[in-house]
């Protein structure tokens, strides 16, 4: 991971900055940049949001976003798939999906890189369950491990 800004920064301000590619997170004052998906990374992804998306978008039940940005609680972070039930998507009064999102996903799920810091990963997650989220996936693809977090009052998700 690449620190982008060394300096502290606000989260007002991180917001008017451009968007980088890959992805940029603000966290406890600082920027720090995603690394760049690779291919085991980003066909997972690509698989679980399609397999979620099969399962619910047709019925309303929830989307599963792919890298979309998430502001809430302090920080603006963008996990690998964001998944909202279809009542807590912000959608606008036309009716289309927002560009911005200022609430915790109902469902984060981190696929962790080679070149990221697993206690990065699991600290957006726990951030999200903190605010609101009501499961965790954290996924190893080099180990072949998961890993599920719930809150204490999570009995079904969708």
């Amino acid at each position: 991971m690449v620190n982008i800004i060394s300096k502290p920064i606000t989260l007002q301000e991180f917001l008017k900055l451009p968007e980088t590619k890959p992805a940029s997170e603000y966290i406890n004052g600082e920027i720090i940049q995603k690394p760049m998906p690779k291919g085991r990374h980003s066909r997972l992804q690509e698989k679980l949001c399609a397999t979620i998306n099969q399962v619910t978008e047709d019925a309303k039940i929830a989307y599963a976003f792919p890298e979309l940005r998430c502001t809430f609680g302090g920080r603006s972070i963008v996990p690998d798939v964001a998944v909202f039930q279809w009542k807590n998507i912000p959608f606008t009064a036309e009716g289309n999906v927002p560009d911005n999102f200022n609430l915790p996903p109902d469902w984060t799920i981190e696929i962790l890189s080679p070149e990221q810091r697993p206690n990065k990963v699991l600290g957006n997650i726990l951030h999200c369950l903190e605010h609101g989220s009501q499961l965790g996936w954290f996924i190893d693809p080099d180990d072949s491990e998961y890993f599920v977090f719930k809150t204490p009052t999570t009995t079904r998700i969708m």
